[in-house]
């Protein structure tokens, strides 16, 4: 699917319109992959689509678990259609923002509607065969995360190693007590998951028919706080107590002169092997069933990895750890056959890690935001220089929008303000021609990625649209208010449409 030119637009499914106050998978999702199939796109590509939350800055890439859907994404609309709750209720709805989520209001507003859905789904005579069916699915995964979600609400948020010793253990006894205990918060659990996993289902069925690919995106770690370290503490560094012995984060680097210290538990790499990396392949397959691709987000993770002593305050004091390499795709590949895999290869990067990459025939990364700066791999990334088997990016989810990059603030970037002068004076003049003005330049900066040789074109929506640094989606090592960007109802005009179909018509991308 990527070895043709082709191109598509990042957006995760938080920031579509709806009324609800957060995008979800209802009738905007359906409207976005029409715009997409009428301007010749072929892929969409979300950020992971797991559960959030408010204590982890409702960031998609750290979440209570790997497998589990998150329910914020679920539409009321739909559940109309179901029986599971009628139209007046679906119509009281708080006076949200139109540009921002604001995660703590959406929280409690749809959970006081999927209280109600629940019980209608209790309360029929009949029993859901569907339901049955996806519980048996996806039972190597939900039973514990629904065990988990429960008790996590139970104990009032607590870290699950604050739990009595014989549940955060999962002593036998106390596993079926708790489960007993908290049947009916359990069954709540299954069927968010279930409605969920239903509605993600039909969008890319209707996106696969439109000839649109999803890409999705697989985190490299997974969250402390999660069903997955919770039910499987043999694969992660913890001590007795089951604490953290270490933790994971990258060094001082173009965000941050003190490193990200991401908190993540360490895998035992070791473990996994003995176990041919069984939770590894579990979770790579489940998400091949939801994504047509899936990013490998942090793949030089899988050659070495920073591995931080719990308890420090920053990543400086870390160490580069080996990782398992090809020895994990080999196993990978003896049950997934299919490895439609998109290879997150920035940042610090050793010839190991294109050596792995190209092993496997993975497409990597090129985003044109790094072209032009200080970055070793500048060259690389400039548009001219492209290979055929890349996915090419204006820019990711991390960076600044490319407004924002040309002709914003210093960005949260470690550099002296004469480096990022410098970095945008080259930009401008690789694109040689600078009379174009801001309202216009970014188009400009797309065409030089379509009319590249790179097979696969991605850019960011907000690229497509020119905005500013204030719709940037994420900003490295910040916590608080990243993830809240929306587009808005009518942003994407028929003069957008026409322009993109255009583009992507020339450059041979349909």
């Amino acid at each position: 699917m990527m070895k043709r030119r082709a191109s598509g637009i990042l957006l995760h499914m938080t920031s579509l319109p709806s009324p609800f106050g957060i995008g979800d998978l209802g009738p905007r999702a359906y409207e976005f992959a029409d715009f997409l199939s009428e301007t010749g796109q072929s892929f969409w590509q979300v950020l992971p689509l797991n559960p959030t939350s408010l204590r982890s800055g409702n960031a998609p890439y750290s979440s209570p678990s790997a497998f589990a859907g998150n329910p914020l994404l679920i539409n009321p609309e739909f559940l109309t259609e179901k029986g599971y709750l009628s139209k007046s209720e679906t119509k009281r709805i708080p006076p949200f923002s139109a540009g921002r989520v604001d995660y703590r209001v959406v929280s409690d507003h749809k959970g006081r509607l999927f209280s109600k859905a629940y019980r209608s789904f209790r309360d029929r005579q009949t029993k859901d065969c569907e339901f049955e069916t996806f519980g048996q699915e996806h039972n190597f995964w939900l039973e514990d995360y629904a065990l988990f979600a429960a008790l996590k609400d139970h104990f009032e948020g607590k870290v699950w190693n604050k739990w009595p010793a014989d549940i955060r253990d999962r002593q036998a006894e106390a596993l079926r007590r708790w489960k007993e205990e908290l049947a009916e918060r359990i069954e709540v659990e299954k069927f968010l998951q279930f409605v969920f996993f239903q509605q993600w289902f039909s969008l890319k069925r209707y996106c696969n028919s439109k000839g649109i690919q999803i890409i999705g995106d697989i985190p490299f770690y997974v969250s402390y706080d999660s069903a997955g370290v919770w039910a499987n503490p043999e694969i992660f560094k913890l001590n007795s107590d089951k604490k953290p012995l270490a933790v994971a984060g990258i060094p001082p680097d173009y965000f941050s002169s003190t490193g990200q210290l991401w908190s993540n538990p360490i895998y035992r790499w070791d473990v996994l092997k003995e176990m041919n990396y069984l939770w590894w392949v579990r979770r790579i397959a489940h998400n091949l069933k939801l994504f047509d691709i899936v990013r490998l987000d942090h793949f030089k993770g899988f050659v070495d990895y920073w591995e931080v002593p719990a308890g420090e305050r920053t990543a400086v004091k870390g160490r580069w750890v080996k990782g398992p390499g090809a020895d994990f795709f080999d196993v990978l590949s003896r049950f997934l056959p299919s490895r439609p895999f998109i290879a997150e290869d920035l940042g610090v990067i050793t010839p190991e890690v294109h050596q792995l990459r190209d092993r496997f025939d993975f497409p990597g990364m090129r985003v044109l935001q790094f072209a032009f700066g200080n970055d070793p791999l500048a060259e690389e990334y400039k548009p001219m220089n492209y290979i055929k088997n890349c996915v090419a990016y204006t820019g990711t989810h991390d960076n600044d929008t490319l407004i924002g990059w040309l002709y914003g603030g210093k960005g949260h970037s470690t550099r002296r303000p004469e480096e990022i002068h410098k970095e945008k004076r080259n930009a401008l003049a690789y694109l040689g021609d600078v009379k174009k003005g801001r309202e216009n330049i970014h188009w400009e900066f797309i065409r030089l990625l379509m009319m590249s040789a790179a097979n696969l074109v991605i850019s960011p929506v907000q690229d497509l649209l020119g905005l500013g640094e204030s719709a940037r989606m994420n900003r490295p090592a910040i916590f608080e208010g990243n993830w809240e960007w929306r587009l808005k109802t009518g942003q994407l005009t028929p003069l957008l449409r026409r322009r993109l179909a255009e583009m992507t018509r020339i450059y041979g991308r349909i």
